[in-house]
């Protein structure tokens, strides 16, 4: 069963809990109106037999396409292979202005190695994705379920050392940091002194992930739908959250929305920039894909099956 996934939706409480205090607290500290807020909302891959029906028929370059529906990308293939500087430099070259790539690093350096003589692949890494220039977001860290709190100073070492020049979201996945508060105000303390981008993410399974606590002014959400109703009122909450986020002071948002079934996260997405455009005066893209085979292009369906 992947992370996260449930046998039954239906009986999951999804209610967003309150945001953290001290989110409220740190986005106030970084408010400053004279910069734009700044959107960016992807899939987590661009591969056409996962999205399938979002690719209009004869498209020959999916990443190309994708990104004139989409101005973001939470760049998973990195995560099982490290980009080499001409992979990046391809990448970067296909897509247009403001388009932004999310690599997360590999899993060499989180999950095999689980943080220990990784410098040298840490430096690799973020030498070919420094090569995205401004199309580069930040790159992620997600560390394995079982990497624990034991494991403190490794974390802290690896954030230490890790090239400033290059934003990093932090995924900590054990139930152990979330479970005890001295040890997860520990861990935003840390994140806060580095830097470093507390990644939230919304799944069925795991609801302790929805810490709300921000540590930085950027936002970095993973949403997973589970392929049901549920899927959109969950959304809705998104909306207004991210509404009080932004009028505290919030200067960017990242929002990757997957799926189980991942072909219906365009839909998803859809849904979400369109409510995201109306609520705070946005004019992101919405994507759209076919709905026959005409060739003519139509909105994706704003509803899923009940």
């Amino acid at each position: 069963m992947k992370f996260g996934q449930v046998e039954d939706p239906g009986k999951v409480d999804f209610s967003l809990p309150e945001t953290h205090p001290d989110s409220l607290k740190l986005l106030k500290a970084n408010q400053d109106h004279a910069l734009p807020f700044e959107v960016s909302v992807g899939c987590a891959k661009w591969n056409k037999q996962d999205l399938k029906g979002f690719y209009p028929r004869g498209t020959k370059d999916e990443l190309a396409y994708y990104a004139t529906q989409f101005n973001a990308i939470e760049l998973n293939a990195t995560f099982y292979n490290a980009p080499t500087k001409e992979q990046v430099i391809t990448w970067k070259n296909k897509t247009p202005k403001g388009f932004k790539f999310f690599p997360k690093l590999p899993n060499q350096i989180s999950h095999f190695r689980r943080l220990l003589n990784v410098k040298e692949a840490t430096v690799a890494f973020c030498d070919a994705v420094s090569l995205f220039e401004d199309h580069l977001g930040m790159a992620f860290l997600q560390l394995h379920d079982n990497f624990k709190p034991d494991q403190f100073t490794r974390l802290e070492e690896y954030l230490a050392e890790f090239p400033k020049v290059i934003p990093l979201a932090v995924e900590l996945r054990n139930q152990e940091w979330f479970a005890d508060k001295a040890i997860s105000e520990r861990l935003f303390a840390l994140l806060e002194k580095y830097q470093k981008t507390n990644v939230l993410v919304d799944t069925a399974g795991r609801r302790d992930l929805l810490h709300m606590r921000l540590t930085t002014p950027h936002a970095f959400v993973r949403y997973v739908g589970a392929n049901h109703k549920s899927d959109y009122s969950r959304l809705d909450a998104w909306i207004s959250r991210i509404e009080e986020w932004k009028e505290a002071g919030l200067q960017s948002l990242n929002f990757f929305v997957h799926q189980n079934v991942e072909l219906e996260s365009p839909l998803l997405s859809a849904y979400f920039i369109e409510k995201l455009n109306n609520k705070l005066g946005l004019q992101l893209t919405v994507p759209k894909t076919l709905a026959t085979t005409t060739g003519k292009q139509q909105d994706l369906p704003l509803k899923t099956k009940a």
